[in-house]
């Protein structure tokens, strides 16, 4: 099951408290004070784990909680620190504060490490409040609380390349062809229901990821269709390719520039509403299922007027794959890391 958000309670681990204790010995009956301190409040950390897909282990478990620190004890002993608790997340996690919305932490790196709550510092024992005209303190202090918040985890895939379109406009199918992945692909909208990623060889030993996200609707920025779920993972990508079919279903009439570029606009006008930004990455256009359409003056009216490269495939009848493969390569190496 692919999860890409959900809320989880945090709470760090209160520190121990310190200690009230005098020495005492055979042959010095009133030593001074020797209470330890508490032992810090264990943290709770997130850690990036890049075998991890999906934020599916935290559905049913959404409360976390670190031990406490122990307390202090005689003989000048310190309470044992808490054990921090590490939960594991996939790269892409966005880490929000769930009332404030502030973006908290943005793990995209493997090994990467946050301390989202921190312990709780121990309090101090009697004998840290010695001095020279105070020298039988009774003094001691609780210990700290641990931070505790509510937090938001959200998944952004990492991706080289994006696919976005309509429902049905062969962006699993591309995906199935040029990929080891495997999404499902059926002939009814919304077939996709999570993004999926597949790694694409490029000759020998190059290779680049391309995710594809879930059909967009107009009004997916609202939350019609799928949209509003997984417009995020676009993000993510270093290069966008926008996906449609010119026939759009309407296989016996003739193919209207307006038309695709309507269908264009859509899918432009969706990625604006949810981020500026989007717009803003390198894009090409991809024109599928072209064995079941003739290029014409529709294709040079509908080029000119487009602000991107424009390439035509079929993935089923595998035309055109390789020249789609060449370019995202190229437009990758332009990018840059």
């Amino acid at each position: 099951m692919f999860l890409d958000y959900v809320k989880i309670h945090i709470k760090a681990g209160q520190g121990g408290s310190g200690c009230v204790s005098f020495r005492r010995e055979k042959f010095i009956p009133k030593g001074g004070p020797d209470g330890g301190d508490g032992g810090r409040g264990g943290s709770v950390i997130l850690a990036v784990n890049p075998q991890l897909r999906t934020l599916v282990d935290y559905r049913y478990n959404s409360r976390y909680e670190a031990p406490r620190g122990q307390h202090g004890m005689g003989s000048g002993k310190h309470g044992r620190k808490g054990e921090s608790v590490t939960l594991q997340v996939p790269a892409g996690t966005v880490v929000r504060d769930l009332k404030s919305n502030e973006i908290l932490a943005d793990l995209t790196e493997e090994g990467q490490t946050f301390v989202v709550a921190k312990g709780g510092r121990g309090g101090r024992g009697n004998a840290r409040f010695a001095t020279s005209t105070h020298r039988s303190p009774r003094e001691w202090e609780v210990g700290h609380p641990g931070d505790e918040l509510d937090i938001v985890l959200e998944l952004k895939l990492i991706g080289d390349v994006g696919l976005v379109g309509k429902p049905n406009a062969g962006k699993s199918t591309l995906l199935a062809n040029i990929s080891a992945a495997r999404p499902k692909i059926a002939g009814y909208p919304f077939t996709t229901l999570q993004p999926n990623l597949g790694i694409v060889k490029y000759q020998e030993i190059r290779s680049f990821v391309m995710a594809d996200i879930p059909g967009l609707i107009e009004g997916a920025h609202e939350g019609k269709g799928l949209g509003l779920q997984f417009l995020r993972h676009i993000e993510r990508n270093r290069m966008i390719l926008y996906m449609i079919d010119p026939l759009d279903e309407n296989y016996e009439l003739e193919i209207d520039p307006e038309k695709v570029y309507e269908t264009f606009q859509v899918l432009q006008d969706e990625l604006r509403q949810h981020s500026e930004p989007l717009l803003e990455k390198p894009a090409s256009i991809v024109l599928t299922k072209k064995d079941s359409w003739e290029p014409g003056d529709w294709l040079e009216t509908f080029t000119k007027k487009v602000p991107y490269p424009v390439l035509a495939i079929s993935s089923v009848a595998r035309i055109g794959l390789d020249e789609l493969k060449t370019h995202i390569w190229k437009q990758l190496e332009t990018i840059g890391e």
